[in-house]
């Protein structure tokens, strides 16, 4: 076998198996979002169009499972404000990435009952989350501020915490409507130069 082919049997269990991976993890979290707590993993694998043992070679417990579910969506969000941040201009980029933070939200809300299952709770996961989270909201509140075109007086993660909030106070179907009307208030209202909201 010539080193060539060699090298490209190696690449392709590699690329199989991050392409079962993506798949697990976007149909879990469809699974997940309509049977919650009750979601098989069984029938994931099935609905994945894999076996029982890919599922569980990538996630050896359902625990695993449900942390990748959650952890894939910080790190697409983290890796967003970085990607916004690069190629848009910075008031559009904070727009966009805070709407984006309102999907995760909403994935969370979605996912909670099964999140609710993990061992120990899901506090210890949900903990870890500003410190993912801060350094992209920071980049693009900072990128507002040196544009000059708007001033933003809020600390960073408390625009999170606002967003969160309204998905606390108004549970129902119209709070994602609610919450794009605060990003819309925070980014226009938030921009004078003698007090926060």
């Amino acid at each position: 076998m010539t080193e060539d082919r060699a090298t490209a049997q190696k690449r392709r269990p590699r690329a199989d198996g991050e392409r079962n991976r993506e798949r697990l993890l976007a149909v879990a979290k469809q699974v997940f979002t309509e049977a919650g707590a009750s979601a098989s993993l069984e029938h994931i694998a099935r609905q994945a169009g894999v076996g029982i043992g890919t599922l569980y070679r990538h996630y050896p417990t359902r625990d695993a499972l449900i942390e990748a579910v959650y952890r894939q969506e910080i790190d697409a969000l983290a890796q967003a404000g970085t990607r916004f941040a690069e190629t848009m201009e910075p008031v559009p980029a904070l727009r966009a990435w805070l709407h984006l933070f309102i999907d995760f939200v909403e994935t969370k809300h979605d996912i909670g009952e099964a999140l609710g299952t993990l061992i120990g709770g899901p506090e210890p996961l949900y903990s870890g989350t500003p410190a993912l989270l801060s350094p992209p909201i920071t980049k693009l509140v900072e990128a507002v501020n040196h544009d000059a075109t708007l001033r933003i007086t809020i600390p960073p993660l408390d625009l999170l915490r606002a967003i969160v909030g309204v998905g606390t106070i108004r549970p129902g179907p119209n709070w994602k409507e609610h919450a794009v009307g605060l990003v819309a208030l925070l980014l226009n209202g938030a921009s004078d130069h003698s007090s926060p909201l």
